[in-house]
């Protein structure tokens, strides 16, 4: 390690960031992981790490506190990342507690906390869904009475559309909460609004937008969720009025949420009856479902790397500079497979960059300097994985 240039504790209770953890200590930082049991022995960059060590599942963040502190007796930590959405609670409790740089518990909430994110992003008039927390009973009954169905109960600080009901009536919302008991209070209930869903991705310094890319799904991350199906996202159109508004509408809402610095990924819903853009979720962290490929196939950038140099440079004060960015589009394909390794070669278009290998998984990656051809071919790959 070179002198002074750092130690950084990863946390992820998920196989992830590998990348992130290889361009940390390129740049001269020792690198320690913190994972659970079961991944001990996955597939982590072990050349680059000074220590991996291993906790069990859903451990009390007291006992988490008590493992990392013992570990900081010899081993002093500057920064603690977590690498996955799941463990962002856990790095700001620790963080707070060794009062070390970065995301303490009130930030975190408005990148983790669909409620926090949805009655901050209120208050400042960022359109978002009609929402309620579940809470008084009274106050649903209102709530209810006054927003029609359906609705959708969602999980605070889930991911993705994890453990999300669509609900058409108030029985059925009643039974909901019923089953839930003493947990329904870490769900929040929203009108279900139809449309099509948009995510953009980015890279934040000193509470600035630096870049940004507007992408649309095909199909809604929720239906894809319950119903399953063919995933596909694609940049849109970087000239369009749709792309401009969601990149203006994302810079709101990283104000809104007061982010330092790092890496964004949030999602927003524009209503087929209005044509209104809504606001529906934020997370600081690299978007699932190989986004940072496909970010990287147009635009030239590993979100995972960049989001490495922003925290070694954040932590040795250095000023961090954009790489060069390319101006293609890109657009991925991705279901589950029957085979362990499916064959993808009938696939033969030159605008393929990538095939994804992932166990059980088909997808690929394409990119061309046309929107238009990247729209196509993604309809066209959907069509024939089904």
């Amino acid at each position: 390690m070179a002198e002074g240039r750092g130690s950084i504790l990863c946390i992820s209770t998920y196989l992830k960031g590998q990348d992130f953890m290889r361009e940390v200590s390129r740049l001269g930082c020792d690198v320690t992981l913190l994972t659970e049991q079961k991944l001990h022995n996955a597939d982590w960059p072990w050349d680059v790490l000074s220590g991996l060590h291993t906790m069990p599942p859903e451990l009390p963040l007291r006992h988490i506190i008590n493992t990392v502190t013992y570990l900081a007796r010899s081993h002093k930590f500057d920064r603690i990342v977590a690498l996955d959405e799941f463990d962002m609670e856990t790095a700001a409790g620790l963080r707070e507690h060794m009062r070390l740089p970065g995301m303490g518990v009130t930030t975190t909430n408005f990148w983790r906390d669909k409620l926090a994110m949805r009655h901050e992003a209120a208050s400042l008039g960022i359109r978002v869904p009609e929402f309620t927390g579940v809470f008084n009973y009274d106050d649903l009954r209102a709530w209810t009475a006054r927003v029609p169905a359906p609705w959708v109960l969602k999980p605070r600080t889930s991911a993705s559309a994890l453990g999300i009901r669509k609900l058409h009536d108030a029985e059925q919302l009643w039974r909901a909460l019923e089953e839930l008991g003493d947990e329904q209070s870490f769900f929040t209930l929203e009108q279900f609004v139809p449309g099509k869903v948009f995510h953009v991705d980015g890279i934040v310094n000193d509470r600035k937008v630096l870049t940004a890319l507007a992408h649309s799904y095909g199909s809604p991350p929720m239906q894809l969720t319950h119903q399953g199906g063919v995933f596909t996202t694609r940049l849109l159109d970087r000239k369009s009025k749709l792309s401009k508004d969601l990149l203006k509408l994302h810079a709101e809402v990283v104000k809104a949420f007061r982010l330092l610095y790092g890496v964004t990924h949030t999602e927003y819903i524009v209503s087929d009856a209005t044509g209104e853009i809504f606001f529906l979720e934020a997370a600081a962290r690299v978007g699932g479902a190989f986004i940072a490929d496909v970010i990287e196939a147009s635009s030239g950038y590993n979100p995972w790397i960049e989001w490495a140099r922003l925290e070694v440079a954040s932590h040795n004060k250095e000023k961090y500079r954009l790489p060069d960015l390319r101006k293609d589009y890109s657009g991925s394909v991705l279901c589950l497979a029957q085979q362990e390794a499916p064959d993808t070669s009938a696939y033969d278009d030159p605008e393929i960059v990538v095939r994804l290998n992932k166990k059980h998984h088909a997808g690929l990656i394409v990119r061309s300097p046309d929107p238009e051809r990247v729209r196509t071919l993604l309809e066209s790959y959907s069509q024939r994985f089904i």
